[in-house]
């Protein structure tokens, strides 16, 4: 039995809410001091947002909900939003995501959870927001966060044909049912969105050497530049509902095959966004690879051969992308601390180098004659 004081009135709790509760408040001082602990900011730039987003606030928010935490709490691997396992009362642990402040307006969220249940009613085994009180976006605090089932599985084999042929399968019943409609809040993933934009962004924000601004200029364009000689070859792809950011660390696999998770980078693009970062490897390898994955997209959709001149083009896309993605985030702290090479000399001397590299890539053959 555990006795305790709350405005001047004594509770007694039995044995397992007393461990509950004795649990919930360890977790609690334990995080609150870890995050007190970070060391004051010594110059004029403004807080960031998530540093508000304290242990209590994260426990609060699922309280708000009607979800009580039993204090056990894990902090995930993730840059773009913050992520957390959360054990919950009597029942088995969830998973509660908060939206980097700015960055998606509510209708766009809403937009990709709405695609993820279209997936779930057809029974393709992706990880959807829960639904809670009518809703799978809720606010606390100034934050948007959204309560996800736990899943487990473990990372695929992307070197066995068979696995690259399942995931095929699993990418085209995916695009299926992304072509049946559009994205009418979320971008499209472009030549401008994530090349001349990001490029933009880079040159005006002081990000590089003053030494290195005019080659990183210079191979940046001429990298644009093959992009779009890419695209005038591939001619006038379809655009769908893509899951945007379809590589290996977002499928995870179990017995029963591969489910996907993580959409929130999803937007309008060409299919072929969702089977290139599945390739790696020398060409020959990649020729394989693509080969086993197409065998299984087109039993459930159509692939426009042509989408294959957009392989290095997008590769080449991400790439600067990538480098924008760094710098808009160097404020929150926790970038600086997980990506300590961002930003140096031979950081930006590596990416020009890398640049040169896709120029040339582009100008290469496809994958297998068109």
């Amino acid at each position: 039995m555990l006795f305790i004081e709350c405005k001047r009135t004594v509770y007694a709790l039995p044995g397992r809410a007393a461990e509950v509760f004795m649990r919930r408040a360890l977790v609690r001082r334990t995080m609150a001091l870890m995050h007190n602990e970070n060391p004051p900011q010594q110059d004029d730039r403004p807080v960031h947002p998530y540093s508000a987003l304290s242990p209590d606030c994260v426990l609060d928010a699922l309280d708000s909900v009607g979800l009580y935490g039993d204090g056990r709490l894990l902090a995930l691997n993730s840059y773009e939003n913050r992520v957390y396992q959360v054990g919950i009362e009597d029942s088995a642990p969830l998973v509660v995501k908060f939206y980097r402040p700015g960055r998606w307006s509510d209708a766009a969220i809403l937009e990709e959870h709405a695609f993820v249940s279209e997936l779930v009613e057809r029974e393709i085994q992706v990880v959807p927001a829960l639904e809670i009180n009518g809703g799978t976006l809720h606010q606390h605090q100034g934050f948007r966060f959204a309560v996800f089932p736990r899943h487990g599985g473990r990372a695929p084999e992307l070197d066995d044909p068979a696995t690259l042929e399942w995931t095929g399968r699993f990418i085209g019943r995916i695009h299926a049912v992304g072509a049946l409609s559009a994205y009418l809040e979320r971008p499209v993933l472009d030549p401008h969105t994530f090349g001349v934009e990001p490029r933009e962004f880079l040159l005006a924000g002081g990000f590089l050497p003053p030494e290195l601004v005019a080659a990183y200029s210079s191979v940046a364009q001429q990298a644009l530049d093959g992009v779009r000689r890419c695209y005038d070859r591939a001619g006038d792809v379809s655009l769908l509902r893509t899951h945007g950011d379809c590589h290996g660390g977002n499928v995870l696999w179990t017995d029963a095959g591969p489910h996907f998770v993580d959409f929130d980078d999803s937007r309008m693009g060409p299919a072929i966004q969702d089977l290139w970062m599945m390739l790696s490897g020398e060409r020959a390898d990649q020729v394989r690879q693509m080969s086993d994955i197409l065998a299984g997209y087109e039993d459930f959709c159509d692939f426009e051969p042509r989408q294959l001149y957009l392989v290095e083009a997008l590769r080449t896309l991400r790439l600067i992308h990538y480098s924008a993605w760094l710098a808009r985030r160097w404020d929150d702290p926790a970038f600086p601390v997980a990506f300590p090479w961002f930003n140096t000399q031979r950081y930006w001397q590596d990416r020009i180098l890398e640049l040169r590299e896709q120029v040339a890539l582009m100008d290469e053959a496809p994958l297998w004659p068109i």
